[in-house]
């Protein structure tokens, strides 16, 4: 055989080789492609359904959080009301409810010494003072 056939014999065998190889890993690809293409479709059908539901919560909570809003403006106003009003009435009725009990006191004081009624135990210490 002369060297020229055994040259293209060789390089026949390696490219029969290549081929075989290139086809086996052609074949492996198209098998990950499809379980790769099954497990998006599984994903898609998993998640969009799961998205669609955290969307709608979130969009129910965002409207919850509008009437928390709402609730907390109102009761700062009825707070602040309250508060004004509270203040209004202390400024009505301090003035006029401390002198009804110092007169109170006045004449409880003045008919004890006027009937002659002993003092209290911590008037007599006061007054021993």
């Amino acid at each position: 055989m002369p060297a020229a056939q055994v040259v293209s014999l060789v390089a026949a065998v390696f490219s029969l080789v290549a081929v075989v190889s290139l086809v086996a890993v052609v074949v492996s690809l198209r098998r990950r492609t499809t379980e790769l293409t099954a497990l998006v479709a599984q994903l898609q059908a998993e998640t969009v359904p799961m998205l669609r539901h955290a969307r709608q919560v979130a969009d129910q909570a965002a409207t919850e959080m509008v009437r928390v809003g709402d609730v907390l403006g109102s009761a700062e106003a009825v707070s602040a009301t309250v508060d004004s009003a509270s203040r209004l009435a202390y400024r009505a009725f301090s003035n006029p409810v401390v002198k009804v009990v110092a007169y109170g006191t006045g004449v409880t004081g003045a008919l004890r010494r006027l009937f002659g009624r002993p003092l209290t135990v911590e008037a007599q210490q006061d007054r021993s003072r």
